[in-house]
């Protein structure tokens, strides 16, 4: 679960998460990055994939690699874009492996979060 320290803060897991997303959209050059942690803690990290037989957005990427390399359920999740919000096809992913529950957070290009949703 998303959580706050007593100042306000992301967790410092929170806080890797959107900082390994902002990284993917910044190096790849798409218009989202994302980036989602396991229940062993792990991470996978994503940007869009747009090519002429597939789109994906970030985050349904970063579930893909997650469930392809074996998780089994998902602690949270993070997005970078310009978006003021995170999709329903984007949450319903993030719900499918996490649960309803899930946090999904959103934060812009800067890294500053916007919003924490749960998945479902």
């Amino acid at each position: 679960m998303t959580q706050t320290t007593g100042t306000g803060e992301l967790d410092p897991e929170d806080r890797k998460i959107i900082t390994l997303a902002r990284s993917a959209r910044a190096r790849n050059g798409v218009p989202e990055g994302a980036a989602v942690r396991d229940e062993t803690g792990r991470t996978y990290v994503a940007g869009t994939v747009s090519l002429p037989s597939l789109e994906l957005s970030a985050l349904r990427t970063a579930v893909a690699m997650a469930v392809a390399s074996g998780a089994k359920s998902l602690e949270a999740a993070a997005v970078v874009a310009d978006a003021d919000a995170v999709t329903d096809a984007d949450r319903a992913a993030v719900a499918d492996l996490g649960g309803a529950g899930t946090p999904v957070l959103l934060a812009g290009p800067d890294g500053a979060l916007r919003s924490t949703v749960a998945a479902g």
